[in-house]
């Protein structure tokens, strides 16, 4: 086993009001161009938000000196950490509307610290967020209400560090607070990777991805963080624990799925045990166009059945090809990948392949054993997926609504799932808008029991009201999901945004659960209060 150096941190700008980098964010006038596809936008862009025109009173509390170290009151941090990075989060910073910003932020650096910024927060009634990378799209790092008296934001990026790697059994021991880049470059020194690359992967942890259960880029097998966990360090309130690092143990219910998915509200994750791969060297993809979407469906559900594992399965309905620009004639587009450190891939993308065109789909193949070659449907995709949160704040400030959000549900239900999201969402939007919207769909995971389904919604907001219009979109969508018995989130997390689905999804039995374990853990009630339950 070894100890790995630290790698530094990007040098480029965070944005504090929208995604990612501020020199990757849309100019006046790009905004402009992508407001005039939208019929009902605004004239020309809202300005880019300014610190100080926000509401930031002074905080609450002020911290023992023991700890005053640790935290600031600085107004740009604070409002760097009032919210994620949604599309109502976007426009209400637009707007000048951030809700509650936290009285502080903390930067803890080890377990102590963690500990003892929670009990200073429970002697002083002082909720407490943690906070990874801040790219929570469902409310999950804001706070809201009044019940406390102050606010703390727990920033654990300072825990950033691949503290020893066990080469034989091929994992390593990481710190919560490390963002997707500099986990992957401390591990690459070695040849492995934890190889889970969801969207927010420049802008998120590793603590993030485990306490929301994120989904990675795999669409097939390995889909979930959940999959790559050996064991967890968590420090709550009640004290600290560490599960045992086990290749797997039937020892009564897992405590590491206690935690995973717990979104900060049972206790903070600080370290875990990660199982790692080596990198890959041989990589083989290929898009396969569609008429018929349906058909597209039968094919990628014939895939998800085989014993093939493709590393990237994902199926663009004809409008969301078009936006990615992987498809310009109204065909729906398969974009299909294979990777392995150890051979070949080229003949699974062919049996791949086979499948698809027995479903009447149109190939279009880089060489075999390859990766798509520039200016492919796999390439324009790759671009889009990765340009397109960027381009959503260019729309936001263009007053339209955009917004996404996912599902999951068995074959049986995903065809009149997708039908019905697509029908009624456009529906609603343009009843509560008065403009025609656009409800695009593709899949981003699939299993041989069902798929899950990603949707996008743009329309032409009512300036002022934008946060309102997708509350309302988005309780539309909520009845249908739960109509269909698809769940309310797959890969998002639940956060404040999907509680009402959530509160519906769940057993009772495992409510009560739940409950008894937050009193056990958290007793004074104030980690990341209003998630998963209140």
């Amino acid at each position: 086993m070894s100890a790995i150096p630290s790698v530094p941190r990007s040098a480029r700008t965070r944005s504090w009001w929208g995604w990612g980098y501020t020199d990757a964010h849309p100019d006046d006038a790009e905004c402009a161009a992508m407001g005039a596809l939208l019929p009902g936008t605004l004239a020309r862009p809202l300005p880019i938000p300014r610190i100080a025109d926000l509401p930031i009173a002074r905080p609450a509390v002020t911290p023992p000196p023991s700890l005053a170290h640790l935290t600031t009151d600085d107004p740009r941090a604070r409002a760097a950490h009032a919210m994620g990075k949604a599309y109502r989060d976007v426009i209400r910073a637009l707007r000048a509307r951030p809700g509650r910003i936290p009285d502080l932020v903390a930067h803890p650096t080890g377990d102590r610290e963690v500990a003892d910024l929670l009990d200073w927060a429970g002697e002083h009634d002082v909720a407490v967020i943690p906070f990874g990378g801040g790219s929570s799209v469902v409310g999950g790092v804001e706070y809201r209400g009044d019940a406390h008296r102050a606010v703390l934001s727990l920033d654990l990026t300072s825990m950033d560090r691949v503290l020893e790697i066990d080469t034989a059994g091929r994992s390593a021991h990481i710190q919560a607070g490390a963002l997707g880049p500099v986990l992957e470059e401390q591990l690459r020194p070695h040849g492995l990777t934890l190889r889970h690359f969801p969207q927010s992967f420049e802008f998120s942890t590793l603590g993030g991805w485990l306490a929301t259960r994120a989904g990675g880029h795999y669409a097939t097998a390995r889909t979930h963080i959940d999959d790559f966990v050996q064991s967890l360090r968590v420090i709550t309130p009640a004290g600290a624990g560490t599960s045992w690092r086990l290749p797997a143990s039937g020892a009564g219910p897992s405590p590491d799925r206690l935690f995973l998915g717990s979104e900060g509200a049972l206790g903070v994750i600080t370290e875990a045990w990660m199982r790692l791969q080596e990198r890959p060297r041989h990589k083989a993809s290929a898009s396969v166009a569609f008429t018929d979407f349906h058909r597209a469906l039968d094919a990628v559900r014939a895939i998800a059945q085989s014993d093939l594992a493709p590393a990237n399965c994902r199926l663009l309905d004809a409008g969301e090809a078009l936006l990615s620009g992987a498809s310009h004639d109204g065909s729906s587009v398969l974009v299909l990948g294979f990777e392995s450190a150890t051979g070949p891939v080229g003949d699974r993308l062919a049996s791949a392949v086979d499948l698809a065109r027995a479903h009447s789909g149109r190939v279009e193949t880089p060489p075999a054993d390859r990766d798509a070659s520039a200016g492919s449907a796999v390439s324009a995709w790759r671009s889009a997926f990765l340009r397109m949160p960027y381009l959503r704040d260019g729309l936001a400030r263009m007053g339209a609504v955009v917004e996404t959000f996912e599902t999951a549900a068995t074959w049986d239900k995903i065809p009149a799932l997708i039908d019905a999201v697509r029908t009624e969402v456009g529906a609603a939007a343009l009843k509560i808008t008065g403009h025609p919207a656009t409800v695009n769909c593709r899949l981003t995971h699939v299993y041989p029991d069902g798929a899950a389904p990603y949707f996008t919604v743009a329309v032409a907001g009512r300036p002022g009201d934008e946060v309102e219009v997708w509350d309302d979109i988005k309780a539309v969508a909520g009845e249908i999901l739960y109509r269909h018995r698809a769940t309310i989130t797959h890969h998002h997390a639940v956060g404040r945004d999907h509680r009402a689905g959530y509160d519906l999804q769940r057993p009772e039995p495992f409510a009560l659960a739940l409950r008894a374990a937050k009193d056990a853990l958290d007793p004074y009630r104030i980690l990341n209060p209003g998630v998963l339950l209140d």
